[in-house]
């Protein structure tokens, strides 16, 4: 692994702390590998559902946040069903529940850059 790469566990954890400083609040809902896990944010402002995305390398060689799944208006059962569907896919993969205002931004400038 280069030696410029940051662990998915250190970048959760920096997530989770930056959130709480800054008045957020974030927690993982799965685990994922700690080394090089997929992470998806769970994006909420004030508990309003603002919808999935995931941490995916950008042209630059960098980091970026793409939607992902169904959209807020689908409903949790079909939130559900496609993290469940990931899961199975995926085992490595870290999920984290982020309520703060512009959670996608929030997220991006904090672990992709």
């Amino acid at each position: 692994m280069p030696a410029d790469r940051l662990t998915s566990a250190l970048l959760v954890g920096v997530l989770v702390r930056r959130a709480a400083a800054a008045g957020g609040f974030a927690t993982v809902l799965v685990k994922g590998d700690a080394t090089s896990g997929v992470i998806l944010i769970q994006a909420l402002e004030k508990g309003q559902e603002n919808g999935l995305f995931e941490r995916v390398p950008d042209y630059a060689g960098g980091y970026r946040f793409a939607a992902c799944g169904p959209a807020p208006d689908k409903g949790r059962e079909a939130l559900a069903q496609y993290i469940e569907r990931r899961r199975r896919s995926d085992p490595d993969l870290w999920i984290i529940e982020l309520d703060i205002a512009d959670a996608e931004r929030f997220a991006a400038e904090t672990i992709c850059s």
